[in-house]
């Protein structure tokens, strides 16, 4: 749940502005006005007898006003009583009781008037009283002696305080008597009781008053109340009665209602506007009779209505004529009800309808004084003026009197005078000062010059013009210094001046100008309105579920004016935050670490600044898992079922999806639970079932999404009787452990599942399929029974029963055991090999038979060796390897042999003892294979057309060698093949030279050996031959000499310095030789580069980019490796003069000479070298 609030300051300034209104045509204090009374005490002043009496009255005008009082309607002498004075420029007076003065000497009535040389004005009569809060008076209190059932009236009666007191019941231990629908006070402070009960009874009931005014309490004396009980009676009629009369009597007397207050069946109560109705109706009866209230003929008003005390007070608040009529309080119980009628009828002390305003009027002008009041019965009106009755004041020609109103025509500066108004009714009066003041005077503005008002935009901005003249004033307004006047509906124009915008927007900044004037002259102010922005929360708080113990946070992310400087605070349902280390308040956010259960709650983020303020709230719930169940309860016990109840602890804000029952047999595994059943979450009840002879106890864990509750208190113990067992043991078996013997076991019965103490097994056996006798044994509560002397794996039919000291257990279900196995007496008969292919054998065997078997026929083993291999004809270690196979299968597979090699395997039975003999060795032999491929391929001696071959012979001939296959077929530059060529070597060959090969060409080869059966895998390797040798030579002794050493310097030297030159003319916008060159022949292959491109010469060649292709170099050691190809200068080219096909320009601006380029596909055999490459540049 999230919401947000906005509050602009604007608009609550226009509340405070609407308030102010009746002031805003107040007279300056430096300007002559008549008296007005500012402050007064209270009409009924109730003072505190200890303290000094301080009476109100102070008075504002011009001149200054003088003070004077009277006492109880006479003229009161301060000067001539030492203990009052009053206070400089104040007519507040202060009586000195503090020096054994009584203030009882001080009560009456007193009125101040105050008053200069344009009036008087007078206070309300003040009535002073000092406060009173006498002691009870002793009186003997006998015992209340009180029948159970009825009802009992306590009296306080309270001595009468002034004002008075507070009423309520405590004991001795000053703890309050508590009170319920049976028990309750009054309003006159009694204390009723419906109908008494034994626990009544006690001595110390005790009434307390508080007298608020002197913050004292007086205590009556103690009242006792003893109630006796009808146990004692019930019990001497029961022994004259039957059960059944018993059964249907009543232990004390029941009553219908009747009320204890008030009496009778109606009453009348008078009430005045404004206060608090308070109706009471308290009944006696048995059972506790219940209130209800009604309106006749109308209803109860909503939002003003409130029932205490248990529904017997009505309260009604802030009453009205409207809430005259009959209120009926009804009382009921099972046996009756009875009622009262209350007639309410409410009058009213007189209250202002119009209450006269000061008038202020300049020489000539006409104008009233309204005095309106209302009340039941009407009010009468009576005028003074200066406080004296107006029919016995001076006459005023410009003044009339018409009942409520005086109207006065063509004022002069002498008709200035203070006039009071009285409304009286029999129920209280009101007095109200109002003063008409005769001045001339040209406008003031009061408002200050150039002040500043701020608001925000979209509210609505007020923009003050307080302002004084008389006659009155008329106000204008202008938009700047020069502007036009303002008018129409975008405007509110008040009557004190304000200038209202009802929306402001941000164009509404600016300057404003008042003008008032009236007939004496005019004056201007200027004003500055600001509009801002609105302060709003872009990222509002969320709605989090918070697991306790981890961290909450909330986001309050604002945006706000610039020039505003918000303020940030987060409360918690709406006070302030926790002072806990655990609340972290950041820029943005609220983060709560830790959270408890006490972090639940509203979140609220405030965002202040001087003009508006907004909110964003969020609730933050704290999930947990649920408090343990309480109270655990055992109902209706059986011997082999009870019921379960209990009541659900706290739920932690995440529902109880279900109740978990778990039990302890205290008699049998005490400290160890066990889980019985789970029910839903909305179940507190359950029926459980019992076994016999457990002594239970039950807790019960509550499940919600959070987690599992602790377990709650175990229940009360509960020992189920004694019976026979009902089941018998599981999983009974009998297996031998020796050929001899029958291991017969079982799992014991659980301690609760025995029903009875002296827990035993009867254990029966006899052998399967033969005549014999159930052999039968009794054992402990143990788990196993050895049977000896038994044949070698035979069936045997078993069952173990269940008994204990009551009886036995149903009759058992038989079960098929074995006595213990031996090892198997026969090997498996009539082996048989068929060889498939050269890795691949199939053997057969005849069964043995299952007597000879002597247990449980677990499968056969076949154990198979290679001997050796036929083509070696050398023996080596012999490795045994061993295939099981499963179950009563005569044959199996025999994978993964060497081809042409000499095996021999045999057969056994296994079971679960162990394996039999094995079967007499069978020899075989697998055919021949093809080969693996050669040990190695060495390609040595490279020369002009002839290579060396080297080979090493296959690691696994799988036969007879018959040849080696050689192929092989050169490789160009571009990776692409060329013939194949085939040739066949005998098997005793280890080397071959191949002869007639091209010079500088690489060959790749492929070779493999051969059986009668067919070729092995192949190997491959490449080489290279080399290059004509007269060709080397001669490049050799060119790279060598002297002479080409020199010229490759030069050139290299030349190079260097047409780039540097060409590098400046550059940087030098002007253009370089080679360009000039360029530009002259207009070459058309020539295509100028980008300015942008930072490559040298800005021309490009689409020769240069074409990719180089790659050669071979052949290693020092001539031996040729697919994987040892290396890059460089020698592996690229297409020959001598096509190492590098550079643009003919270029070079020859550096050479003088420009070579002719090679033909497309100019291809040579002779392998490059650099002194080629350095060639192509000469």
């Amino acid at each position: 749940m999230m919401k947000e609030k906005s509050i602009s300051a604007s608009k609550a300034s226009l509340v405070f502005f609407l308030c102010q209104m009746i002031s805003a045509l107040d007279v300056p204090l430096d300007l002559s006005q008549p008296p007005t009374i500012t402050q007064q005490s209270p009409k009924d002043y109730i003072v505190d007898p200890r303290e000094n009496i301080v009476i109100q009255c102070e008075a504002k005008g011009k001149p200054p006003p003088s003070f004077s009082w009277t006492r109880n309607g006479t003229h009161f002498d301060i000067d001539k009583d030492a203990q009052v004075t009053m206070k400089p420029n104040s007519g507040t007076l202060v009586v000195n009781i503090m020096n054994g003065v009584k203030a009882e000497a001080y009560e009456g009535v007193y009125q101040c008037t105050a008053r200069n040389e344009r009036g008087a004005a007078i206070s309300n009569n003040i009535v002073i009283r000092p406060s009173r809060s006498p002691l009870w008076t002793k009186e003997k209190l006998e015992p209340n002696h009180v029948r159970e059932g009825d009802s009992l009236v306590l009296n306080c009666r309270p001595p009468v305080g002034l004002p008075p007191p507070i009423i309520f019941w405590m004991d001795n231990a000053f703890q309050r008597l508590p009170q319920s629908e049976r028990v309750s006070q009054g309003l006159n402070g009694d204390l009723y009781f419906s109908n008494v009960q034994p626990e009544d009874t006690r001595e110390d009931y005790i009434c307390y008053a508080r007298f608020n005014h002197t913050q004292t309490i007086q205590q009556k004396q103690p009242i006792s109340v003893k109630v006796f009980s009808m146990d004692s009676l019930n019990d001497t009629i029961a022994a004259n009665l039957s059960d059944t009369d018993i059964y249907g009597a009543k232990p004390v007397t029941e009553r219908p209602p009747v009320l204890l207050t008030p009496t009778g069946s109606t009453s009348n109560k008078v009430e005045l506007r404004g206060n608090v109705l308070l109706l009471e109706c308290i009944a006696a009866g048995l059972p506790t009779p219940v209130i209800r209230w009604i309106k006749e003929g109308g209803e109860l008003p909503a939002n003003r209505t409130f029932f205490e005390n248990f529904k017997k007070t009505l309260k009604i608040i802030d009453v009205s004529e409207a809430d005259s009529g009959n209120y009926k309080c009804t009382a009921r119980n099972t046996l009756g009800s009875t009622h009262h009628v209350i007639s309410v009828t409410v009058k009213a002390a007189p209250y202002w309808i119009t209450a006269p305003r000061n008038l202020v009027l300049s020489p000539g002008e006409d104008g009233t004084l309204i005095c309106r009041a209302n009340g039941n019965p009407k009010p009468s009106i009576s005028w003074l003026t200066n406080g004296v009755p107006i029919a016995i004041a001076p006459e005023d020609p410009s003044r009339k009197v018409d009942g409520d109103t005086i109207i006065f025509s063509a004022v002069q500066e002498r008709s200035s005078a203070v006039y009071q108004c009285n409304a009286s009714n029999e129920y209280g009066y009101l007095l109200a000062n109002a003063f008409v003041n005769v001045l001339a005077e040209p406008p003031r503005i009061l408002t200050p010059a150039n002040k500043l008002y701020q608001v925000i935009a979209d509210s609505p901005a007020l923009i003050d013009c307080a302002y004084f003249g008389s006659p009155k004033p008329e106000i204008e307004w202008f938009r700047g210094v020069k502007g036009s006047i303002l008018r129409g509906n975008e405007y509110v124009f008040h009557d004190n001046g304000t200038l209202e915008i009802p929306v402001a927007q941000k164009d509404s900044t600016g300057t404003y100008t008042c003008v008032a004037r009236n007939k004496l002259g005019k004056t201007q102010n200027e004003v500055q309105l600001e509009v801002k922005d609105p302060t709003m929360i872009i990222k509002q708080p969320q709605y989090k579920v918070i697991q306790r113990s981890a961290q909450a946070s909330f986001e309050c992310v604002i945006k706000h004016d610039p020039t505003l400087i918000p303020t940030v605070i987060w409360l918690k349902d709406n006070n302030e935050l926790p002072d806990d280390e655990r609340f972290l308040v950041g820029k943005d956010n609220l983060t709560i670490m830790n959270v408890t259960d006490k972090d639940d709650g509203t979140y609220t983020c405030i965002v202040n600044t001087t003009l508006d303020s907004v909110s964003a709230s969020a609730v933050l719930t704290v999930v947990a898992r649920p408090n343990p169940p309480l109270d655990l309860e055992l109902t209706g016990q059986l011997e082999r079922s009870i019921e379960l109840s209990w009541v659900p602890g706290e739920e932690n804000n995440s529902p109880i999806t279900n109740f978990v029952i778990e039990y302890e047999d205290g008699l049998h595994e005490p400290g160890v639970w066990h889980y019985q059943t789970e029910v839903p979450g909305s179940q507190t009840t359950v029926q459980l079932k019992l076994s016999p002879y457990v002594n239970y106890s039950f807790r019960v864990i509550a499940v919600n999404e959070i987690g599992r509750s602790q377990p709650s208190e175990p229940s009360e113990q509960y020992l189920t009787k004694s019976a026979n067992p009902d089941e018998n043991p599981s999983n009974v078996q009998g297996i031998g452990s020796e050929p001899d013997n029958l291991v017969i076991t079982w799992e014991s019965l659980k301690g609760f599942q025995s029903n009875g103490p002296g827990l035993q097994y009867k254990v029966s056996w006899r052998q399967k399929d033969v005549d014999d006798e159930w052999t039968s044994v009794v054992v402990a509560n143990v788990s196993k029974y050895i049977v000896s002397g038994t044949p070698t794996f035979v069936p045997y039919e078993i069952k173990v029963q269940a008994l204990n000291d009551l009886g036995y257990a149903p009759e058992p279900s038989e079960v098929i055991g074995h006595s213990g196995e031996d090892l198997p007496m026969v090997a498996p008969g009539n082996v048989q090999v068929h060889v498939i292919n050269s890795t691949l054998a199939k053997v057969h065997w005849d069964p043995v038979p299952l007597k000879s078997v002597r247990g449980h026929l677990q499968g056969y083993k076949v154990y198979y060796w290679k001997v050796q291999s036929l083509s070696r004809r050398s023996k080596r270690h012999v490795e045994k390897k061993i295939l099981t196979f499963r179950g009563n299968k005569t044959f199996g597979m025999l994978p993964g042999l060497e081809p042409y090699s000499s095996y021999k395997l045999n057969v056994r039975v296994v079971n679960g003892k162990g394996e039999g003999p094995a079967s007499p060795d069978k020899v075989f032999k697998t055919p021949e294979g093809v080969p693996s491929p050669p040990s190695f391929l060495k390609i040595t001696n490279p020369t002009l057309d002839s290579l060396t071959l080297e080979w090493g012979s296959p690691t696994h001939p799988n036969g007879v060698l018959t040849s080696y296959i050689l192929k092989f077929q050169p490789i160009n530059n571009t990776h692409e093949l060329g013939p194949l060529v085939e040739i066949r070597i005998p098997a005793n060959e280890s080397s071959l030279i191949l002869k007639n090969l091209n010079y500088s060409t690489r060959y790749k080869f492929y070779f493999n050996a051969q059986t009668s059966v067919g070729s092995g895998s192949q190997i491959t390797e490449e080489a290279v031959t080399i290059m004509d040798e007269a060709m080397a030579s001669r490049q050799v002794d060119i790279a060598t000499q002297g002479w080409f050493i020199g010229l490759m310097c030069a050139v290299a030297l030349l190079i260097l310095i047409l780039l540097i030159v060409c590098f400046i003319r550059r940087n030098k916008g002007g253009k370089y030789p080679v360009k000039e060159k360029e530009d002259a022949h207009a070459d058309p292959e020539i295509q100028p580069m980008k300015e942008d491109d930072g490559t040298f010469g800005e021309y490009s060649d689409a020769e240069d980019h074409k990719p180089l292709k790659k050669g071979s170099r052949t290693p020092s050691d001539r031996t040729v490796k697919k994987e040892d190809s290396d890059d460089s200068l020698v592996d690229y080219g297409e020959g001598v003069n096509g190492q590098f096909n550079e643009d003919g320009s270029f070079i020859g601006q550096y050479s003088g000479k420009k070579e002719k380029e090679p033909a497309e596909g100019n291809e040579s055999s002779e392998a490059p070298s650099p002194v080629n490459a350095m060639n192509s540049f000469v």
